[in-house]
């Protein structure tokens, strides 16, 4: 099988068009975009979005999405809940408008657990409830960054935090990661770089449980440092905590939020993990005056989250049900976690090296220089098989070798026959890498 190298054409040329543009449409698009903000103007759909369209396809098996599995979600438990609370006294509560801040006994039973396992001492006006963790970013984009702003991210990053932050504007910048999560050398350096030019980082933004997309932790002794470094600086802290749970092998890691003895760590936690991504239930601990900026914004978001998600929440946490359904969740991903790991070290080729997460839902995999991981990304949708292209994780776009898998999601069937594909790939396009590129010559992928 020979195919042409036009690689982002090819594969958008496999996604259904949506409709040819009419006339009226384009002068309506003509129309709105004088009246557009200037913001408005600079959104763009992601090229990755548009491209994992094609991972929809039921003959393709992807590990792109960052979705927790089908089979972890308690649909029982979530039933009985749910039928208990609308035949209750409860149900009219739930099913009305609630408080911007949340359910108090939502936040109760969050801060109770997080004392009992971590030590952590706050009241309600440290926590907010969220509409998912996605909002919590937000938000604090808009009580925090302007257009002036600096702001420290980890290299690779989340993209859905660098996305957020994006929309307002900030100079963003890097510093990379090791197998021990951020190097806190590089953070001081880089804050001494940006202090020498007058310019002051509003905060660091840190996933340092099984990171998103690389899949390493923070070291104890590097959080420690970390917060060392934050207090000399005078640097807040967002810590972004979605997989914490989710360990599956070694010792649970005591938060930042827990470490930190000056206020200056804002938490960002979640129930999609743990209970359902559909719920879009999620909260931040943090100082009470921040909490309160994030109030403010959200009342002009959308006044309020579900307050059905959160009576079901609170049932689902303080009846206990959570501590006990998360270690079946773990033995699931456990599993699927070595799968895949056994799977890439019995097919990948060589020359790639990958990290070996203790817990969460991505593995991080690296390429030899010279390899491009966009342009090899249509050869593998020819192959049926679909992965997140690294670059999209930088806000240079710097890094071209690197992809992201998950593994949570796909089925025990199909991890080693997707990673047998995706191998299969990698083997051809690293024989043929020094090929002219530009559609000159064909590439062999296969037969």
């Amino acid at each position: 099988m020979h195919i042409h190298p036009q690689r982002y054409k090819e594969v958008q040329k496999m996604c259904p068009p949506d409709g040819e543009k009419s006339l009226k449409d384009m002068r309506d698009e003509m129309r709105f975009e004088s009246l557009f903000a200037e913001r408005a103007k600079k959104m763009r759909a992601s090229e990755i979005r548009e491209l994992l369209k094609v991972t929809q396809q039921p003959d393709i098996i992807s590990f792109a999405g960052g979705l927790p599995n089908p089979e972890s979600f308690p649909k029982g438990i979530i039933s009985e809940i749910m039928k208990g609370v609308l035949d209750s006294d409860m149900a009219s509560r739930a099913l009305q408008y609630g408080s911007t801040e949340g359910l108090p006994e939502l936040r109760d039973v969050i801060l109770k657990r997080f004392e009992e396992r971590f030590g952590y001492k706050g009241d309600r006006d440290n926590i907010i409830i969220t509409t998912g963790s996605q909002q919590g970013l937000d938000l604090l984009g808009r009580i925090f960054i302007g257009s002036r702003s600096h702001i420290i991210m980890e290299a690779p990053t989340y993209l859905g935090a660098l996305n957020a932050f994006k929309f307002y504007n900030p100079s963003i910048h890097t510093v990379p990661l090791d197998e021990n999560g951020i190097m806190p050398s590089l953070l001081e350096e880089k804050i001494k770089t940006l202090h020498r030019r007058g310019e002051t980082p509003k905060f660091l933004y840190t996933v340092p449980n099984f990171h998103n997309p690389a899949g390493v932790t923070l070291s104890l002794e590097r959080r420690r440092e970390l917060l060392e470094i934050a207090s000399e600086y005078d640097l807040l802290v967002v810590e972004d905590d979605p997989y914490g749970e989710l360990r599956y092998e070694g010792e649970h890691l005591p938060p930042l939020l827990s470490l930190d003895k000056e206020d200056r760590v804002i938490y960002l936690g979640t129930f999609s993990k743990v209970l359902s991504p559909g719920m879009r239930l999620a909260w931040a601990i943090g100082p009470k005056e921040v909490i309160k900026k994030m109030v403010l914004a959200k009342q002009g978001v959308d006044l309020c989250t579900s307050t059905l998600s959160q009576v079901i929440a609170l049932e689902y946490l303080s009846g206990g049900h959570m501590d006990k359904h998360i270690p079946n969740i773990i033995e699931l991903y456990r599993k699927k976690r070595d799968l895949m790991l056994s799977s890439m070290e019995e097919s990948f080729p060589e020359e790639m090296a990958w990290t070996r997460p203790e817990g969460g839902m991505f593995i991080w995999v690296r390429g030899p220089e010279g390899l491009d991981t966009k342009e090899l990304f249509p050869y593998a949708i020819e192959k049926k098989v679909a992965f997140v292209v690294g670059e999209a994780f930088y806000p240079d776009r710097s890094v071209k070798n690197a992809m992201r898998l998950n593994f949570t999601n796909p089925s025990d069937e199909d991890i080693p026959v997707g990673i047998k594909r995706l191998s299969d790939v990698l083997e051809h396009f690293l024989k043929e890498r020094d090929l002219k590129r530009g559609g000159e010559e064909e590439l062999i992928i296969g037969v």
